[in-house]
């Protein structure tokens, strides 16, 4: 991976860390390894908690970035996911899949799509 992509794979999920944070969640890790798999954001809100999955694009090119999230994805997201839980322990009623999307709006502002529940 390049240099550039990793700079901007970076910056979109800062930016969809601060939106997590904006809607009320507390951040508990970036970027972590379990299970073999890496996981963008994990997040709390009270007894919620989301494994989120972020997609940065800047140009529409290869699609809408959510389009990458497919079930093959989906798949070692809830795989990495379920190593995390049995390492980690929380305390969580709820556990949601989340994907967030960053990309370069018209105006060239960065902009970010929530998709709460994004699959199962």
């Amino acid at each position: 991976m390049t240099n550039t992509r990793r700079q901007l794979g970076a910056e979109g999920e800062a930016l969809a860390a601060r939106h997590l944070e904006h809607e009320g969640f507390r951040v508990l890790a970036r970027n972590v390894r379990s299970g073999g798999v890496e996981l963008d954001l994990i997040a709390q809100r009270r007894r919620l908690l989301v494994f989120a999955e972020v997609k940065t694009r800047s140009t529409r090119r290869f699609g809408p970035p959510e389009l990458a999230v497919d079930q093959s994805k989906q798949a070692r997201i809830a795989r990495g996911a379920a190593a995390w839980l049995h390492e980690h322990h929380p305390r969580a009623s709820r556990i949601r899949f989340d994907v967030l999307c960053v990309e370069r709006g018209g105006d060239g502002a960065w902009q970010v799509r929530h998709w709460p529940n994004a699959f199962d």
